[in-house]
This record gives C-alpha cells, structure tokens and sequence, in this order.
C-alpha cells in the first residue's frame, strides 16, 4: 500500500510561485514512478510532470520550463515548484504513484487511468 498527502496548495497571483508537497508511506514498494496531476472544473485530469525511479523527468508542454518536479527519497516527499503561475493553472493538483507501470515519464504523463495510488488533492488557485 502506498499513502499519498498533498499539501501547498494556496491562492497567489499570477507570475508568483508556489510549491507542493506530497508526503509518500509505503510499506512495502521502494521503487516507485510518481507524478503531478490536475483537473480544473469542468476538465479531465491531466498529467503535469512525471519523475521515475530513475530520476528521469517528463513535463507537459504547458508547464515545461516553469514548474520542476522533484523527489526527497530521504524525506519520502515529492514537490512541485511552480514558477510564473498562471491563471489557467487552476486547478485541483494531485499527486500519484504506481510501484509497477513500466512505462516512461512521458508515456506515464498520458496514463493518469494506470496509476494505482493517488493522494487526496490540493488547490491552486491563480488569480489575474
């Protein structure tokens, strides 16, 4: 089983910054893909960024270049940095991970539906 706790989440205005963090349990995978997810009203959830156990990163393109996901394997705690919010950045974010999805970071960017473990969510909310 692998429990995930997003936190960070908040209102900020555009072009400010925010970071996210999930706290990871699992007692019993040590080797586990994760990644940021989103889903605004009205909207599909969609991947954000995606790090494997590797390291190796993937970003969708609305994104790339402004937020930075990482993994604190001493901590367990995933982030996500996000610079030069956007309004359309809105969203509630969500954090996932799978011990067993053999696919790459940008593949798995697409897979939202071959994730096992997601968290609760956290809000942003960006404002003009």
């Amino acid at each position: 089983v692998v429990t995930l706790v997003e936190s960070g989440g908040n209102s900020v205005e555009a072009v400010g910054s925010l970071t996210l963090s999930c706290s990871v349990s699992s007692n019993t995978y040590t080797r586990l893909i994760m990644g940021w997810f989103r889903q605004a009203p009205g909207k599909l959830r969609v991947g954000v960024a995606v790090i494997d156990a590797d390291g190796s990163v993937a970003y969708a393109e609305s994104v790339k270049d402004r937020f930075t996901i990482s993994n604190d394997t001493v901590k367990n705690i995933l982030y996500l940095q996000m610079y030069n919010l956007k309004p359309e950045d809105t969203a509630m974010y969500y954090c996932a991970a799978d011990p067993f999805l053999a696919l790459t970071p940008s593949q798995a960017l697409h897979s939202r539906g071959d994730f096992d473990y997601w968290g609760q969510g956290t809000q942003v909310t960006v404002s003009s």
